[in-house]
């Protein structure tokens, strides 16, 4: 670890303007990203009496290597520019907001010609509507199915509605009267559509036209004796009520707001909101996170406030209630509005029925960091013993914080890959992934295959380490990015294999140089660690956490590795054939494969199929139309390339 001393910047040198900051490891890492209104007065806080520092911002500035800043122009760009560079960076210092899941929402496919009623995750789509989030998932499901009594909108996939389509039979919501059938003609697509726009409406809020509406037709079918017409209608105004029991009403209706409870201790914290509209709670969230630097309450506001919504512009209300306001909360207010684009009131709920639901997100926090910590020991003493007893069996001097594994995947010889995986605090950083392609003399076998992986990612780690990027810690323009790190040193190397496949890993290291990183490999039969040089290996007890740890690093190598050698080798299929094309080069073969996907799509597709590609005309698509009936008359199986009988 580094002395802060060593790296403390004069304070005559750091500028008194607005501006963000960045703290880099020894490898030129970005550990933590702040913003200060003053930088010369928050960099000090900083290099104090390591004693007045909380534990993890002690931590933080003996992690440190460097620290360098940006000047800009006001708080508002200083609050911008550190959400780019956290988003760019991710700091393992930083306070990151997230949960564990996405929340489902109630999706209409307006843009199709019978739209659809499903529930969905994820991004959203052009053209649907979307209603939400809820939570949990089972309640939208619920909601929908109460709906579709007097809604009937179609819900099924487009495959089965294709089928339905094509045997003139519904499927069994159609039978039960919960789907309208447009599969089989029983409602044309304008009525269809016409039921899916009232579903919109009643989503968005007017139950009130709808009941009243069914109010009046039953009324009139008791008048006419229509007993059992009535009922129905009865019973449709009673799911319509059953929706809207489920969420009570807590506030006006017409409010639109999001309601935030913090509950913290001295090293983490747990943040609840409640998704407020039409007066009903739609919807909860909840992270807990750990609380590296020495923020107030009204700081760790900001940081939640901007990582909660700034890739989330849709999702902004009109009101933000919040235990406690920001700093800066006028630049936080204008922000908001221009990500919402029409006003936003961020405010503290004082008196009312808004300050009493704040007082139960509050206490919902509180729960939640107390199930949290009793959950949460269990896990990190696992992953914790597992590093430990991991180290301990293998000797290393250092704890194994960060490991890397690596495999080889080939198909008898031919598209060899390699693929390498990271691991840190015993778990995976795919960010960190990469994938090798092996070409050459180190194709020829897995131990010039694992020679050439190893010998390729430390060569590139030592030119990097010795020609290290410059970084200015004056003014440098706000949103420009710097080059991103092959790779950073583990602790730990794990190749896929025995003695042979250790002693290439081995003699790759030795030839750069490098003499402080251990080598070890995993061989399938027995599970047993293979030391370079030692003729015995390392057995773990089978149920050891330690043992688990290093065959999930093992399998997850494994799979990335497949993972590309497929893609590569489908690729080469393709390649094969559609080179002998005259006329045909490797962009518009890229173009075909793009188009198309496969090589079995390719030869079945008509010339006016392949006249649809980029670039490919009228002469060239009888070309390949001719060549590829021509390979396939040879007794050539497209698919996969073998001959056939």
């Amino acid at each position: 670890m580094a002395d802060p001393a060593t790296y403390r910047p004069q304070s005559s040198d750091i500028p008194t303007k607005p501006g963000v900051y960045r703290f880099r490891d020894e490898h030129g890492r970005v550990i933590y990203v702040g913003k200060a209104r003053v930088l010369r007065n928050r960099l000090a806080s900083y290099f104090v009496n390591p004693q007045r520092l909380t534990a993890k911002t002690r931590a933080m500035v003996f992690t440190a290597a460097s620290v360098e800043w940006t000047t800009v122009g006001s708080e508002l760009e200083a609050l911008q520019l550190e959400y780019t560079w956290i988003k760019e960076y991710t700091p393992r210092f930083n306070i990151v907001f997230r949960d564990d899941k996405t929340y489902p929402y109630l999706a209409i496919t307006m843009d199709e010609k019978f739209p659809r009623a499903l529930v969905m995750r994820g991004d959203k789509r052009k053209g649907v509507k979307y209603f939400g989030p809820f939570y949990p998932a089972k309640a939208i499901r619920e909601t929908l199915d109460t709906l579709l009594r007097v809604f009937p909108v179609r819900t099924c996939a487009p495959g089965v509605f294709k089928r339905a389509e094509a045997s003139g039979r519904p499927c069994l919501l159609g039978y039960i009267d919960k789907c309208s059938a447009p599969c089989v003609g029983r409602i044309s697509p304008e009525e269809h559509r016409e039921l899916a726009d009232d579903l919109c409406t009643f989503m968005g809020g007017e139950a009130g036209k709808f009941t009243r509406q069914l109010t009046s037709q039953m009324q009139e079918a008791v008048g006419k004796l229509e007993y059992e017409k009535a009922a129905r209608y009865r019973d449709d105004i009673a799911a319509l009520n059953k929706v809207f029991e489920r969420n009570a009403v807590v506030l006006a209706e017409n409010t639109e707001a999001d309601v935030f409870g913090i509950h913290a201790d001295e090293l983490e914290a747990a943040v609840q909101v409640f998704h407020v509209r039409d007066g009903r709670i739609r919807s909860q969230r909840g992270w807990v996170v750990e609380k590296v630097a020495d923020l107030t309450d009204a700081e760790f506001v900001e940081q939640l406030l901007t990582q909660v919504y700034a890739d989330h512009a849709d999702r902004i209300p009109r009101e933000v209630l919040v235990p406690t306001l920001p700093d800066d909360i006028e630049d936080v207010t204008t922000w908001l509005t221009e990500l919402r684009g029409s006003n936003v009131s961020l405010r503290v709920a004082q008196r009312g029925d808004k300050a009493a639901l704040a007082s139960t997100v509050v206490e919902n926090a509180e729960q939640a960091l107390r199930l949290h910590k009793s959950r949460r020991a269990g896990d990190i003493s696992t992953r914790s013993a597992a590093m430990q007893e991991l180290q301990e069996a293998l000797g290393a001097e250092t704890a194994l914080l960060r490991i890397e594994c690596y495999d080889a995947s080939h198909t008898q010889g031919t598209n060899v890959v390699a693929s390498m995986v990271v691991f840190e605090d015993g778990l995976p950083k795919k960010s960190e992934y990469r994938k090798f392609s092996i070409t050459g003399d180190a194709a020829r076998d897995d131990t010039a295959s694992m020679y050439d992986v190893i010998y390729r990612r430390f060569n590139r780690y030592l030119k990097e380490k010795l020609d290290p990027d410059t970084f200015s810690t004056g003014e440098v323009e706000a949103g420009t990015t710097e080059k991103r790190k092959f790779a950073y040193p583990p602790s730990l190397v794990i190749v896929d294999g025995g003695p042979p496949q250790v002693a290439a890993a081995q003699k790759a290291l030795d030839d750069l140089g490098i003499d402080d990183i251990p080598v070890v490999g995993l061989a399938k039969r027995l599970e047993e660690l293979w030391l370079p040089e030692d003729p015995f290996p390392v057995i773990l007890p089978r149920a050891s956490a330690a043992l688990y740890l290093v065959q999930r690093l093992r399998d997850e190598a494994h799979r990335f590795a497949i993972t590309f050698h497929r893609a590569k080798r489908s690729k080469s299929m393709i390649s094969s054939d559609l080179d002998a094309i005259n006329g045909l080069g490797k962009s518009k073969q890229e173009a075909l494969r793009k188009h198309f996907g496969s090589m079995k799509k390719i030869r079945t597709a008509t010339l006016e199929q392949l006249m649809e590609v980029p670039g490919v005309g009228e002469k060239l698509a009888t070309s390949i139309k001719e060549s590829l009936e021509d390979t396939s008359r040879a007794g050539v199986n497209m698919t996969t390339g073998e001959i056939v009988d």
